[in-house]
């Protein structure tokens, strides 16, 4: 896990590659519990599932699915902490 600090809040990148689920989502939430309101969480994996898992988590927990990208080598998911 990687954080750096920006005006908005801290980014945090969590490498979840080569993990299947539920293992993007559980690094997800570790990543949420750290987290403060207005922070983002940025997810790498490569598990074909992460990206209607992170809609559904971000749906349940109140939070803001910025962007979902496909590229060559991962995927990456973008959510905005806006609940504690």
């Amino acid at each position: 896990m990687a954080n750096e600090t920006t005006a908005g809040g801290a980014r945090t990148v969590v490498d979840a590659r080569g993990s299947s689920c539920p293992g993007p989502i559980t690094d997800l939430a570790l990543a949420y519990r750290r987290a403060s309101k207005g922070d983002v969480i940025e997810l790498w994996g490569t598990d074909a599932g992460m990206p209607p898992d992170v809609r559904a988590w971000a749906e349940k927990t109140r939070n803001e699915v910025v962007s979902i990208e496909t590229q060559p080598d991962k995927i990456v998911a973008v959510v905005r902490i806006l609940n504690r």
